[in-house]
């Protein structure tokens, strides 16, 4: 499947906080289910790509009665600030809490300025 044929596929917009310091931001998305082997975070230009599958399986032996989460995807995209530096990102999976840190440019980032005389 291309990567085209996965932004046309029906998928859960997983919510997210983003927190700003002077130094970047942080964003922290819920993605419930999801392991590590199955999400992708990657820049396409200026646009921050977040894609993760659900790795919760039936057993074939039995069949689900009810089901609230019919989606086995997330998707979010965020279109990002030209202050931020995509070269100087992280990013951390932990109980199915998706850390990503971004850091401002240098340019961008706050500075104090000595006064003389």
């Amino acid at each position: 499947m291309t990567r085209n044929d996965q932004d046309q596929q029906p998928a859960l917009v997983p919510p997210v906080d983003v927190i700003e310091d002077g130094d970047g931001i942080t964003l922290y998305a819920d993605l419930a289910g999801v392991p590590k082997e199955r999400l992708d975070v990657h820049m396409d230009g200026e646009v921050l790509v977040i894609e993760g599958e659900m790795g919760l399986e039936t057993p074939r032996e039995m069949e689900a009665t009810h089901v609230e989460v019919g989606l086995p995807r997330y998707r979010r995209v965020f279109a990002l600030s030209r202050e931020l530096d995509p070269n100087r990102m992280s990013a951390e999976l932990t109980q199915g809490v998706l850390k990503v840190r971004i850091q401002k440019a240098q340019q961008a980032r706050p500075r104090k300025i000595e006064i003389s005389g």
